[in-house]
């Protein structure tokens, strides 16, 4: 059996990395998993999103579904097929 098929949400300016693509299908069995397929595949956008140690950039959320991976167990988030993953930018107030 391979990966889960998952989809990846790609939202506003993100889209620029990745050819204006809205989502993306990765096969991937974590979140960290799927990074690292981006990392692959979609060079550029996973720039937008990791820094250069890996982690995601502060100014962003990752979302599983209706949860945000902070609630969750992180990166280590374990994906199963149909998972939906979203790159948010973080809002904040002033």
């Amino acid at each position: 059996m391979g990966a889960p098929a998952v989809t990846l949400h790609v939202l506003g300016s993100l889209r620029t990395y990745c050819g204006g693509a809205a989502q993306l299908p990765l096969s991937a069995p974590t979140v960290r998993a799927a990074l690292d397929e981006l990392e692959r595949n979609q060079s550029a956008l996973y720039r937008n999103i990791c820094d250069e140690t890996g982690a995601v950039r502060r100014h962003l959320n990752v979302f599983v579904n209706a949860d945000n991976v902070r609630d969750l167990d992180g990166i280590d988030t374990r994906l199963t097929p149909g998972d939906v993953v979203t790159i948010l930018p973080a809002v904040s107030g002033g």
